[in-house]
C-alpha cells in the first residue's frame, strides 16, 4: 500500500505510474471536523484510474493530529453513527474499496471512545465489503501518541492494523539517529503481535529520512526532513561514500561543511529490503509506504518479495 499525500489527482497518478508494485493506494482526502464531522472531497476520476490500473483505493480519514477535536467529536457517542453514515455514503457512492483511519495524538480518556468508533465504522461498512484499516504508532512511552491505542481491541475489530514503523528519532524526545533502526522496528513488531494477529498487521515503512546538522562551535543540533530523492542528490553532489551501520542496519553518510557536521541514516533499497525481510520473517500481511513520490526508482524491486 502507498499513501498519496500533499498533491493533486494528477500528481498522484503520475507518482503511482512510477510505483509498479503498489496494489493499494490511500489518497489523503478526508478529515474529522467539529462542525460537519467529515470534511474533504474524493475524486471519482482517481478511483476509476486506480481500478483500471488494478489497484484498490482506501480513502484516508484523519483527525489532523488534534487531540481536542478528537475528544470533542468522539466523546459524544451519537457522533459515531453520524460519522459512519457519512463515510458509508461517500465510500459506496464513489465505489471506494476501503478506508484508512489515521487518528493520532489522542487523549487517554478517549481510548475507549476510539475503539467504539472503529467498531461502529466496521459495522456500517462491512455489509458493503469495505475494508477498515487503522494506523497505529509503534509502541512508545507517550500516552497521547501511543498509550491511547487499545491495540488488542482494535486488532479484533479492524481488518488491518498498520504499524507506523518510523520516527524513532522523535519518540521520547529528539535524538540524533535513524528514523527507524531495524532493531527498534523489529521490537515494535514483536510487541504488536502479542496483541494482534500477524495476518492483520501491515508494516508501514518510511520513504523519507532526516539530515541532522550539528554546529561544531555551539553544539546546537538541527534536523531537516529529507526525501530519498533529496538524500540521493546530496550524496552525488558531495561525492559521499555510504558506510553500513551494523547496529541500525542502514547505510550512513556524514560530512563537515562550514563548521557544521551533517549526519544522515539512509532509507534506500538496502534498508527497505531489511524491512521487507521482517514482514516475511513474522508472516505479516504486507507493507505500506509514507508516502509515494519521495522514493528513488531503485527501491521498487525490493517489494517483489513482499507477501
Amino acid at each position: 500500500m502507498g499513501w498519496n499525500a500533499f498533491g493533486t489527482t494528477e500528481t498522484y497518478i503520475e507518482q503511482n505510474r512510477a510505483s509498479p508494485n503498489l496494489n493499494v493506494v490511500s489518497p489523503r482526502w478526508l478529515s474529522l471536523d467539529s462542525e460537519h464531522l467529515v470534511t474533504g472531497e474524493v475524486d471519482p476520476a482517481y478511483v476509476e484510474w486506480a481500478h483500471q490500473s488494478g489497484k484498490q483505493v482506501w480513502a484516508f480519514f484523519g483527525n489532523k493530529f488534534d487531540a481536542e477535536l478528537t475528544d470533542q467529536v468522539l466523546s459524544e457517542r451519537n457522533n459515531h453513527v453520524k460519522i459512519a453514515e457519512k463515510l458509508e455514503k461517500i465510500l459506496t457512492e464513489n465505489k471506494i474499496d476501503g478506508i484508512n483511519v489515521d487518528f493520532e495524538n489522542i487523549n487517554m480518556k478517549n481510548k475507549n471512545d476510539f475503539v467504539a468508533f472503529v467498531r461502529q465504522l466496521k459495522q456500517s461498512l462491512s455489509p458493503h465489503g469495505i475494508v477498515v484499516s487503522i494506523d497505529i504508532t509503534r509502541e512508545n512511552p507517550d500516552p497521547f501518541w501511543s498509550g491511547s491505542y487499545d491495540r488488542a481491541q482494535l486488532g479484533k475489530i479492524a481488518d488491518y492494523i498498520i504499524m507506523m514503523g518510523y520516527d524513532e528519532d522523535l519518540g521520547g524526545g529528539e535524538k540524533i539517529g535513524s528514523v527507524a533502526s531495524l532493531p527498534w522496528v523489529e521490537e515494535g513488531i514483536q510487541l504488536l503481535i502479542k496483541e494482534v494477529s500477524p495476518s492483520k498487521i501491515i508494516l508501514a515503512v518510511p520513504f523519507y529520512t532526516r539530515e541532522w546538522v550539528t554546529n561544531l562551535k555551539t553544539k546546537k543540533e538541527t534536523r531537516y526532513d529529507r526525501t530519498m530523492i533529496e538524500v540521493d542528490e546530496i550524496i552525488q553532489d558531495k561525492q559521499l561514500q555510504k558506510k553500513w551501520d551494523k547496529n541500525v542496519k542502514q547505510n550512513y553518510v556524514e560530512f563537515v561543511e562550514n563548521d557544521e557536521k551533517h549526519q544522515i541514516w539512509l532509507e534506500d533499497k538496502d534498508s527497505l529490503q531489511q524491512r521487507v525481510d521482517l514482514v516475511n520473517k513474522y508472516d505479516l500481511k504486507g507493507t505500506a509506504a509514507w508516502f509515494i513520490g519521495q522514493e528513488t526508482p531503485e527501491i521498487w524491486p525490493v517489494f517483489h518479495t513482499s507477501p
